[in-house]
């Protein structure tokens, strides 16, 4: 059974940092698509980070340069440091995986989802 299981979220004053951890399970393959996401109320959802199967990653334009996404093999985890947080960043986040390495443009129905969880960033 997959499960992705998110920590870290937060409240935090601008300009302040938070780390995401997203816990995998039930994915035989370790090297799998990852990302994160974010969706506020009544908008789209964005894509902010993700890494592929083979470690490349890839930044929304948004968090360039203030949000670093990396993996653990070993304990089918994955991570999000943000850095320079701004308000503009306050929504739910959402860790993502699917059983292939390389990551879509947008993701499809063969995506697992975690429940979510809270970044808050005051100004």
């Amino acid at each position: 059974q997959v499960q992705l299981v998110e920590s870290g979220g937060g409240s935090v004053q601008a300009g302040g940092s938070l780390t995401l951890s997203c816990q995998a399970s039930g994915f035989p393959d370790s090297s799998i698509c990852m990302g994160w996401f974010r969706q506020a109320p009544g908008k789209e959802r964005e894509g902010v980070a993700n890494i592929d199967g083979y470690g490349k990653s890839f930044y929304a334009d948004s968090v360039k340069g203030r949000f670093t996404i990396s993996r653990d093999n070993a304990k089918h985890t994955l991570t999000l440091q943000m850095i320079s947080l701004e308000p503009e960043d306050t929504t739910m986040y959402y860790c993502a995986a699917v059983r292939r390495w390389w990551c879509s443009a947008i993701p499809g129905q063969d995506y697992y989802w975690g429940q979510g969880t809270q970044v808050t960033v005051s100004s």
